[in-house]
């Protein structure tokens, strides 16, 4: 009897310590389920939550468009690409609601004087190289399904700069969007180099290699990281990381520079990510931009603008008695001033301000692309839009200012390229 409890005993317990194994690896295996699927539904919020911002963006640049001549003006015209300083075909609805500029109150970029070189890519067909481009990788001018426009594609393994360079003075700025992309095992690794640099031959794409020109320049990386190098005298001066110049991928940026002899300040968007106050020697000269690419991503790059000099506003508006501005923006088919515009309304305001007595008509401008009754309303309504926000931002007295279009009556080059376009894509302050 002894034994027979005994071998119960064994054979109870042992029985239960399997069923409790297996319990224990039925549960073991329910709570690995679990945070499987708990991870995959994270990642499909933040896919989620991604094309939800790239689509809320899209839906703020994509809102009618105005009158058009012709059904090809019109397709034209759907493709126009968003940020364009004054571009006429950009017209809007006049109730949308108004950004809140005060957001940006310390992005205090201003752009150039007078624009020397442009491209937003329309004068080149889908699926063609631009001209103005030299490259030893590759690219081709493409549109896509969220930003509106022609987009310049970069793709490959190489350097793609201006096709004969460009000579630039002591002050200067260039700007430009850009829809960081990438594609399959390279969606984490995405970056590309601008270079800014003084090239003895601008016919090399590839002059110094790493090296941003043999006579110097600075090299920044942006997309999946942010970096900068600057190099003069056959060395490496100063160097970074910044992480506030990473990007993500399939959205769109704007990122400018401003150049004054040594300074260079870099922004993203609103955001100053570079201020370096002797990143060039004194006498230092600039020729050549390139873009640097390494097999990784593919950037989409459009609305390229160079201009130079930067505006003596007191002396134009008071003294000579007209100010001409490309540096206030508008989205596509818009008349709502961006936030980028904040540096030049800013100096404006601060010459009124300085100058109580003195009224100005504020004239919006410009080019013969799409309907001259189009281009009129949308000039005048750019005007009011520019007048509201001297009002409501900077605390001007209303009374005065007053505001016309003259929409594309009032050239000042011919309709003939996209830089004589957007000269006469412009908003005037008018001293009365």
């Amino acid at each position: 009897m002894k034994k027979f409890v005994i071998l119960f005993t064994v054979l109870f317990f042992g029985f239960f310590q399997n069923v409790d194994a297996q319990i224990l690896d039925r549960l073991a295996k329910k709570a690995e389920d679990k945070v499987k699927r708990e991870a995959e539904e994270r990642a499909e919020r933040r896919v989620d939550n991604g094309i939800d911002k790239v689509y809320d963006k899209t839906e703020e640049g994509i809102d009618g468009v105005g009158d058009e001549k012709t059904n090809e003006e019109k397709e034209k015209t759907v493709n126009e690409t968003e940020g364009e300083a004054a571009d006429p075909q950009k017209n809007q609805e006049p109730k949308q609601e108004k950004i809140a500029m005060q957001t940006y109150s310390k992005f205090d970029f201003i752009a150039g004087e007078k624009v020397i070189f442009f491209d937003d890519f329309t004068e080149t067909a889908v699926g063609d190289f631009p001209p103005n481009w030299n490259t030893n990788a590759s690219g081709e001018v493409v549109t896509n399904n969220i930003f509106p426009g022609n987009w310049f594609q970069l793709i490959g393994e190489g350097s793609i700069s201006l096709d004969e360079g460009i000579d630039l003075p002591d002050n200067y700025t260039i700007e430009f969007d850009v829809i960081p992309h990438a594609s399959g095992d390279d969606y984490d690794n995405y970056d590309f180099g601008f270079y800014i640099y003084g090239a003895e031959n601008p016919k090399d794409l590839y002059e110094g290699g790493a090296v941003p020109g043999t006579s110097g320049g600075i090299k920044m990386s942006f997309g999946s990281r942010g970096t900068y190098s600057a190099y003069q005298d056959g060395s490496y001066t100063l160097d970074g990381i910044k992480d506030e110049a990473i990007m993500n991928v399939d959205q769109k940026y704007r990122l400018s520079f401003w150049v004054q002899k040594t300074r260079l300040r870099v922004y993203q968007d609103q955001v100053k990510i570079f201020d370096l106050p002797k990143v060039f020697k004194q006498g230092f000269q600039a020729n050549m931009m390139r873009f640097e690419l390494w097999g990784a991503g593919s950037p989409m790059v459009s609305n390229f603008r160079v201009a130079i000099g930067q505006p003596d506003m007191r002396s134009k508006l008071i003294t000579e008695g007209k100010l001409v501005s490309y540096g206030i923006y508008f989205d596509v088919n818009k008349d709502v001033v961006k936030p980028e515009s904040y540096g030049t309304l800013k100096g404006i305001a601060d010459v009124l301000k300085e100058n109580p007595t003195v009224r100005v008509k504020i004239v919006g401008h410009t080019d013969a692309d799409g309907a001259d009754k189009s281009n009129l309303d949308l000039s005048k309504r750019r005007g009011e839009s520019v007048k509201n926000e001297l009002v409501k931002t900077f605390g001007i007295d209303a009374s005065r200012l007053e505001f016309d279009g003259m929409g594309e009556t009032q050239p000042i080059a011919p309709n003939d390229t996209s830089v004589n376009k957007a000269l006469n894509r412009r908003v005037e302050f008018v001293k009365l």
